[in-house]
């Protein structure tokens, strides 16, 4: 309901009445002020002739001449002349018009005093008098010039033009100041003329300037008023709160300040009335400033009631803008709760009372409690907001009507609620109690045919054994529910309001249950009674093919046979004992009962050796089952919000920004739904009667599923597009359309539940498959997708990594990741290493790669990021794997061990949380090393190895190459390969290195002692065989090299190369005399090209000048 639609239903007609009739009241006293203001305000103003009137050209000096006439006086002025015709003019109209506007058709008498001037200049004078007086001159009275001489000529110039002044204006020519006095009395002549009239030039023009700025202030004080009440009139008014509140604020400033103004002006007015009377008391002669008394008193009196007249108006329209804007937010807050009750509704309609099951009716219960807890928190904040509406209604609100109008549809909707919520609960509650009594008598039916099959042969052979049983199984039916005793005519009209079809059935079927157990027991009741009262031999039991008696028993379903006979099964478990379907030595129990020949027998079977083909034939349906689920929710959601995206229909609700990042919010769905619907269900289907080939399919289509891990890296952003966007119309829709419960948000956390799902499945598989064909592909599968799951996870963790600069996908896939404490050590030269465990360690998140280690600090955020968020982790340092070497045992703690770079240049002392996670990684680092150098001599021997002037040891024997070989516990490997050494026996003690390219002995002297690990090499630690000391010298190369930056160069095999010296970075300063190059290469790319590779993993030091070549 828009704003006009409120102020025409809500504001009553006298309300708008008034504030039209203030606002008339206003303009009125605007009006009077106004023509107030034009009567006693003189056109010209002051500020025009200010500078002439300072100068004392013409005055008013406030005396009056006969018959009331103005005295305007001219004194003496040497610059007479000069003034302009225009000036003189407008001096001459100002002066005029002061009495004019008082007096209209007033006269007036100039006093031309010239005493010391010339003729000239009188006849000037009166000339210019003449043709600029603009009023009724009534007489011009002269003062000649005092000397002889020009008297003289005064008299006879004047003699001559008499007539010619005449004729214009009566003028008089006075020889002295006694001969005014005959024609103006003394008390209206200033002291200059010898009168008494008391006159200050300077007073009366500061008292004309208040004056007229006084007039000139009210008039804009009544325009501002008259603009200020027409805006006021004139404002329409909107639908929306924040812009009725800006002008209630903005009206209110424009109030206030109007207010200070007339304050201000109203002051000035009392100030300059007080100034006009303290003038009038001390010469009561001044007429003029009576009537400048009166002026300013009926302008200060028309000011007040124009603001008595603007505050009425005022005050009314604010109260209705004030009202309107209570009205539009109890508007607000009506439409919000009518749209969470209607809401409310639309769920009170979606839950459904038609349930079948004891565990659908709970559900539904609990669904039902939810919502009238939701409904009893609404319906709280719409009583409040109906408690607001009487409120206001009190507080003579102009919307009244409407305002009560909403109470009570609040109300109503509150009612409708209510009720709709009650009913359906006592349905449910009366639904859940005809179903609880339902499997009550199921319980009691499946109780009897238990009792019956458990009386074994030998209990009541004898007279004493049967009685017995009589006795158990009249105790038995004293506890059979009261339902049964009613008949299913008495329930179903006891529970008509509930009762379904399906209730019916299974009412049906329960009475059917309970009559069949009714008739065995009466059998066996009367096979017992003949037992208890004579010897007769008893019908004989199968006996059970398990000799040991179960735990649990399952019976198949009740079923006619041939006609003649009903079979049922029953769900036993005995008293104390926990039934499960999972028991292999679970077994059947049948009751067949005959009506014909009044017999009953009990027959046992046993499945224990299907059992486990049974349940995983049931894991196998559930796997496919599920999948297709899964393959139609992501399809619905592809179809139904994906594809949606698209359909013009809905672009309007569609915000541009999030149809342009469709791919962020579903990410790789659309793949991940062709690889599940096109091939994998397939697959899975293909197994169903062959469970054992599962394994295999999970294990050919493992690369597939590395899809799940781009999925997941996306999932972050996914999920913060969402929560931007998930109030948007076009999702609600969507959802609508697709009649889902659950919002896309849930639909998008499926790939990332379903691929959890599967390695719970394959452990059920393979529990139930030990020792079975295809178990060992199943226990692969599962490896399969838990380092998936693992892989998964490390992803997530490296795409919340910061700060590296270089592209991280280059250093190959995450293999490992997790918190280790870190100590830290640069060596330039012989050092203690222990030295270095005395500082303090930082805590680093270590992420190992293919090609790379990287060192980096978890950043703890605080905020309302959530428990389940990865933590951001910044960039502090990266370690090529090229160049990496491991010392796996550290002197002190065992969890700790080395990772060291380029020749130990770079130590790290790193220790694990606990010794299982150091071995996990120690044995994840060594199979890197010996992968990577596994693969560069691979690739030597590719191109062959010539022998070239270095003496090289002969062969190792086969057996020691194969105790050499790589071992967790007596291998010491370099940072690109593992290079076992044979040692002697006393180093053979949990001693294990892997040292780096660098083999010098200088490196590892002083590790003793702190490593614990560590063994330095001395020429006695090693039994006929030399280890590669590089140095300057000249070298014949046995491998190629390729050439790795750009200051490194190429070497081929047989290439003559110069050794010169070694950086800080443990690279050598590389001379290739064949090729006529030069550039530098890493040692252990050296030790490669150096080192024959028939030799095995060995490294060979020899003197330097063994080796050096002579010159060809």
């Amino acid at each position: 309901m828009g704003p006009a639609s409120l102020q025409e239903e809500g504001e009553p007609e006298e309300e708008s009445k008034g504030a039209m009739e203030g606002y008339r009241c206003l303009l009125q006293a605007g009006s009077q002020l106004e023509s107030t203001l034009q009567q006693v305000t003189v056109p010209v103003s002051l500020k025009e002739v200010g500078g002439y009137i300072e100068k004392q050209v013409a005055y008013l000096s406030g005396g009056r001449g006969e018959d009331s006439s103005v005295i305007i006086t001219l004194p003496e002025c040497s610059a007479f002349s000069d003034i302009p015709e225009e000036a003189l003019a407008k001096v001459f109209t100002y002066l005029t018009l002061i009495p004019r506007t008082r007096q209209p058709g007033v006269k007036f008498i100039v006093i031309l005093d010239r005493r010391l001037d010339t003729w000239a200049s009188i006849k000037t004078a009166l000339a210019r008098i003449a043709a600029s007086f603009p009023g009724n001159l009534h007489l011009v009275l002269v003062l000649r010039p005092t000397s002889f001489f020009h008297r003289t000529v005064t008299d006879i110039g004047f003699r001559f033009s008499q007539e010619d002044f005449m004729l214009k204006m009566p003028v008089v020519m006075l020889s002295s100041v006694t001969d005014l006095l005959r024609y103006i009395d003394e008390n209206q002549l200033t002291s200059e003329f010898g009168g008494t009239l008391d006159y200050c030039h300077s007073d009366w023009i500061v008292l004309r300037t208040a004056i007229e700025s006084f007039a000139v202030t009210v008039k804009d004080i009544a325009q501002m008023l008259q603009g200020f009440g027409t805006e006021l009139a004139e404002t329409e008014l909107c639908d929306e709160g924040k812009t009725i509140e800006f002008l209630l604020e903005s009206h209110t400033d424009k109030y206030r300040k109007l207010k200070d103004a007339i304050r201000s002006v109203s002051k000035e007015g009392r100030h300059l009335l007080a100034s006009l009377e303290t003038s009038g008391k001390e010469d009561d002669s001044q007429w003029d400033v009576r009537l400048d008394w009166e002026t300013v008193q009926r302008l200060l009196a028309q000011l007040r009631d124009m603001e008595s007249a603007f505050d009425g108006f005022f005050e009314k329209h604010h109260l209705k803008l004030h009202q309107y804007l209570q009205l539009l937010r109890y508007e607000q807050s009506f439409h919000e709760m009518e749209l969470c009750l209607e809401h409310l509704a639309g769920q009170e309609r979606e839950l459904s009372t038609s349930v079948d099951t004891l565990a659908q009716t709970e559900q539904a219960l609990k669904r039902l409690d939810s919502l009238e807890s939701s409904a009893q928190e609404v319906t709280s904040r719409a009583q409040i907001i109906v408690l607001h509406g009487h409120q206001l209604s009190a507080g003579h609100h102009y919307a009244v009507a409407l305002i009560m109008q909403r109470c009570n549809e609040l109300r109503h909707h509150c009612d409708t609620l209510n009720a709709a919520l009650k009913t359906k609960h006592t349905v449910l509650l009366l639904t859940h109690q005809l179903l609880l009594c339902v499997g009550q008598a199921q319980s009691w039916c499946d109780d009897g045919a238990y009792l019956l099959a458990n009386q074994l042969l030998e209990k009541y052979q004898s007279k004493e054994g049967a009685q017995a049983a009589l006795r158990d199984i009249d105790r038995f039916l004293e506890l059979a529910p009261s339902l049964l005793s009613s008949g299913p005519d008495v329930l179903a009209i006891e529970y008509e309001a509930v009762i379904t079809p399906q209730l019916q059935a299974q009412i049906g079927k329960t009475f059917e249950k309970h009559a069949a157990v009714q008739q065995m027991i009466q059998s066996r009741q009367a096979c017992l009674r003949k037992l208890a009262d004579k010897h007769v031999r008893p019908i004989q039991l199968v006996a059970p093919r398990a000799e040991n008696p179960p735990r649990t028993s399952k019976s198949p379903l009740f079923s006619p046979k041939h006609g003649d006979g009903l079979k049922f099964t029953f769900d036993l478990s005995l008293p104390g004992k926990r039934t499960s379907r999972k028991s292999p030595n679970s077994r059947k129990i049948e009751v067949i009962h005959d009506y014909q020949e009044s017999r009953s027998c009990v027959s046992y079977g046993l499945d224990g050796e299907d059992s486990s083909d049974i349940l995983k034939r049931h894991v196998m349906r559930e796997l496919i089952e599920t999948e297709r689920i899964y393959v139609e929710e992501l399809l619905s959601v592809l179809l139904g919000y994906r594809a949606e995206m698209d359909s013009p229909s809905l672009s309007g609700l569609l915000p541009a920004i999030l149809r342009s990042k469709r791919n962020i919010l579903f990410g790789n769905t659309p793949e991940i739904y062709n690889f599940h619907s096109r091939v994998f269900l397939q697959d899975l289907e293909g197994c169903l009667e062959a469970p054992e080939r599962v394994g295999a399919c999970f294990l050919k289509r493992k690369d597939s599923f590395q899809m799940y891990e781009c999925y997941c890296q996306n999932k972050p952003r996914s999920d913060a597009l969402w929560k931007q966007f998930s109030d948007c119309s076009f999702f609600q829709e969507c959802q609508k359309k697709l009649e889902h419960k659950l919002g896309l948000d849930s639909y998008l956390l499926k790939p990332v539940q379903r691929l959890t799902k599967y390695q719970l499945l394959l452990k059920e598989l393979l529990k139930y498959s030990a020792d079975c064909e295809g178990s060992s592909e199943l226990q692969e599968a599962l490896t399969a997708m838990l380092d998936l799951l693992k892989s998964v996870n490390d992803s997530m963790h490296q795409i919340a990594i910061t700060g590296y600069e270089g592209d991280i996908c280059e250093l190959g896939r995450v293999l490992m990741q997790g918190s280790f404490s870190v100590w830290i050590g640069h060596k330039k030269g012989p050092t203690r290493m222990k030295e270095l465990a005395r500082f303090k360690p930082m805590q680093r998140h270590l992420f190992l790669y293919e090609r790379a280690l990287l060192f980096c600090k978890r950043r703890e955020e605080h905020g309302g990021g959530g428990g389940d968020k990865t933590p951001p982790y910044s960039f502090k340092h990266c370690l090529k794997m090229s160049a990496v070497g491991i010392t796996e045992n550290v002197k002190g703690d065992v969890k700790k061990f080395e990772i060291w770079y380029s020749g130990r240049e770079e130590v790290y002392v790193v220790q694990a949380p606990t010794l299982q996670v150091k071995t996990v990684w120690l044995n994840e680092l060594r199979r890197i090393l010996t992968n990577q150098q596994k693969l560069l001599r691979d690739e030597a021997n590719q191109h062959g190895q010539t022998v070239g002037h270095m003496q090289l040891p002969p062969p190792r024997s086969e057996s020691k190459q194969q105790r050499a070989s790589v071992s967790s516990e007596e291998t010491e490997s370099g940072r690109s390969s593992p290079d076992p050494q044979t040692r002697s026996s006393k180093h053979l003690h949990n001693r294990k290195s892997w040292p780096g390219a660098h083999g010098s002995v200088d490196m590892c002297e002083g590790l003793e002692e702190w490593s614990g690990g560590r063994v330095a090499f001395h020429r006695s630690d090693v039994q006929g065989e030399t280890l590669v000391h590089l140095c300057p010298g000249t070298y014949r190369a046995l491998a190629d090299c390729l050439q790795n930056g750009p200051d490194s160069i190429a070497i081929k095999c047989g290439d003559v190369i110069q050794l010169q010296f070694e950086d800080n970075k443990g690279r050598w300063l590389v001379k290739n005399v064949s090729g006529q190059q030069e550039g530098f290469i890493a040692v252990s790319s050296l030790q490669l090209v150096l080192v024959d590779s028939s030799q095995g993993n060995t490294r060979l030091r020899v003197n330097p000048k063994a080796r050096k070549l002579s010159s060809p």
